[in-house]
């Protein structure tokens, strides 16, 4: 990546610009402004992440590049995080938002800004700048939303299809142990140790929270911007990757925005685009500036013309747990065209095949299935692209306890681009079952490489707002969309559909083992032809400003472990991810992150699963030391969820705070 160092504009930094909202309380601002006498555009990031060091590495890469470039840049920690002043209630809260909008019309009356405002984050604040936008403030012109959803239930890290999410109480572990952090003594003053305690005797159990909406309520419904797209004014560029967990918001975005609206994503984590992995990055910054000069500055740049969807169609490469790089070519389609034509392939017997026919198969309960599933959302920045075990692997072994139709090989390659949906007649034996599909490239090897998946509660099948129990032994229709993709499948290599009833730890099983009767079954796979008027697609290479100056003062830990107990058939997975420690040599800080995950299930035994999330975090400058323990861990009896939780803080190694909470949430 390119250091780009000088700019048209020089740009001054302020480290602690206090924002106050309507009821008093002052929220924590970091602002890069140009020095100008001219009045500009402010472009705000809106986080809990603690701008003094959670995200100051790349908000050392970005901000300073948009400032440089004639923007205010705004960094704000959320209210009760960071060096803020209150008390963080819940992610996505009408409060949390309530200060966004006051935020962005506090920036709009300053003296040094234009007037217009632009919303920029990943993430969180990806969520955030659409959830804002939809309340529609009326400095805030544009929106750059990145690895965001627009269903906080069906499309987010708690549920997805109606199931719950592996990864819903490790999220409540994360934020629990990520907001206990204190505010920077040097930065907040006077209070901050009192502002501290305060913040961890308020701190909310939001593992039972999560736990206990297990149906698409009024809860998940708030901030899902899908309710109404026509709220949205702002124009909104959304951008994503491929191996993210939030693919699908981008197509969902272009179809249904009546907002100037385009789509960009390419084969990248959790990560913004000028530094993700896998490769080949972009200059994503300079794609922001041309959103942002068009949308705040009124430059006539050409940002309508761009293709509504560019995507990165990615070629066939055999499965591993981590790439450096995904070979494919980049491509660009009108918003009809999310979805390329579909072509259908029917199950029959083991085969998928384009002439119709009978399943005849049973899909049997296989507990195991899923080990190869990787992340919900890989987030590393390792030399290799992500830590081993991150991304999907090898998917023979989960195939070999699904139940598969795979096709001859391919006399043509097929451009899958767009969501593949699957249609079953079945017939289950208990009243609560769900379904995992898996589209597969088969190559001549055998390797098999995961193109999409997708999940379904099949209490859900007619809405997620309500549970409907099957009817044991009585035939029923069932769709399972699966997770939009960009995939080349040459010729020679096959297609396999492999279907399962579980897939842990990805999602947690039912309290019951089903047996499920497949009669019939049809997957519609999205083809996409290349056009005589195929627009060429194409990036510059990426810029960024300076890197944070730090210095690492312990070694970093990452691995990933599987073990199979052949007497009990339990099988654990630990996961171990250590930052070292960490020194910001411009402001002293010290800081450092280490996590512990434990997922555990007995074949044969579904109320067996047990999960587990055990944070530790440390920050501190010269004498002065603070760490962080927070665990959350969540079982099943087969009636409830139990869900625990533990909290813990010390300052100078004494503790200062401790807190447990305990539930047990019934299984709906």
């Amino acid at each position: 990546m390119q250091t780009v160092k000088e700019f048209p504009y020089q740009v001054s930094e302020h480290a602690h610009v206090q924002i106050p909202m309507p009821d008093g309380t002052l929220l924590s601002a970091r602002i890069w402004r140009p020095e100008t006498d001219v009045p500009l555009p402010a472009i705000l990031e809106f986080l809990p992440y603690r701008k003094r060091d959670g995200t100051a590495e790349r908000d050392a890469l970005t901000h300073p590049y948009m400032a440089g470039h004639g923007y205010v840049c705004v960094r704000v920690d959320m209210r009760g995080c960071g060096d803020s002043q209150g008390l963080f209630d819940d992610e996505y809260s009408p409060q949390e938002l309530s200060d966004g909008a006051a935020v962005i019309n506090w920036l709009a009356a300053q003296e040094w800004c234009s007037g217009d405002v632009g919303m920029m984050g990943i993430s969180w604040g990806g969520f955030n700048g659409l959830q804002i936008a939809a309340l529609a403030p009326e400095p805030l012109k544009a929106v750059v939303s990145i690895c965001s959803t627009v269903d906080r239930f069906a499309d987010d890290i708690h549920y997805k299809g109606g199931v719950m999410l592996g990864e819903n109480v490790g999220w409540a572990s994360t934020v629990l142990g990520w907001f206990a952090l204190p505010p920077d003594p040097e930065i907040y003053g006077d209070g901050w140790r009192e502002a501290w305690l305060h913040r961890l005797e308020n701190t909310p159990f939001l593992a039972e929270k999560w736990v206990q909406e297990q149906a698409r309520s009024a809860y998940w419904k708030h901030g899902s911007v899908c309710e109404d797209y026509s709220a949205i004014k702002a124009a909104v560029l959304s951008v994503g990757g491929w191996h993210d967990g939030y693919r699908n918001t981008i197509a969902h975005l272009v179809e249904n925005l009546d907002a100037p609206v385009k789509g960009l994503i390419g084969p990248w984590i959790h990560k913004y685009p000028h530094f993700a992995a896998p490769g080949p990055r972009i200059d994503f910054l300079g794609e922001m500036l041309r959103w942002w000069d068009r949308w705040l500055k009124g430059v006539d740049n050409g940002v309508e013309d761009l293709p509504d969807m560019r995507r990165w169609l990615m070629d066939s490469v055999p499965p591993a747990n981590s790439y450096d790089e995904r070979p494919g070519k980049w491509i660009g389609d009108p918003a009809t065209a999310t979805n390329a034509a579909t072509e259908d392939w029917h199950l029959t017997g083991q085969n998928l095949s384009q002439k119709q026919g009978k399943a005849g198969r049973v899909i049997a309960p296989a507990l195991l299935c899923g080990q190869a599933a990787g992340e919900y959302f890989p987030v590393s920045l390792a030399p290799a692209g992500t830590v081993p075990g991150e991304l999907p692997g090898d998917q023979r072994e989960d195939d070999a306890l699904s139940c598969c139709f795979e096709s001859v090989p391919l006399q043509d390659a097929r451009s899958i681009v767009g969501a593949p949906s699957v249609r079953l007649n079945l017939t289950s034996d208990r009243p609560k079952a769900q379904i995992i599909a898996r589209l597969c490239d088969v190559h001549p090897d055998g390797q098999s490489t995961l193109i999409s998946h997708g999940v379904l509660n099949l209490r859900h099948r007619d809405g997620h707002e309500t549970f409907v129990d099957l009817p044991v032994g009585e035939p029923l229709d069932v769709e399972v969309t699966l997770d939009h993709c960009a995939y080349t499948v040459p010729a020679g290599h096959s297609l396999r559909l492999a279907l399962s009833s579980s897939y842990w730890p990805y999602v947690w099983p039912e309290s019951e083992l089903a047996n499920l009767e497949l009669h019939t079954g049809t997957i519609a796979l999205p083809v996409r032809s290349d056009r005589d008027d195929e627009p060429t697609v194409s990036f510059d290479l990426p810029k960024a400003a300076t890197p944070r100056r730090t210095r690492q003062l312990s070694e970093t830990e990452n691995k990933k472990t599987i073990t199979k107990d052949l007497g009990t058939a339990r099988l654990t997975l630990d996961i171990l991810g250590d930052t070292g420690l960490v020194e910001d040599l411009e402001t002293g800080l010290i800081s450092g992150t280490r996590l512990q995950e434990q997922f555990a299930i007995t074949d044969r035994d579904p109320n067996s699963a047990h999960s587990s999330f055990t944070w530790q975090r440390r920050i501190g400058r010269g004498d002065w030391q603070v760490v962080i323990d927070a665990k959350v861990s969540m079982r099943t009896d087969g009636e409830s969820f139990l869900v625990a939780a533990e909290l813990k803080a010390s300052e100078n190694c004494t503790e200062v705070f401790a807190k447990n909470w305990d539930s047990a949430v019934p299984r709906l």
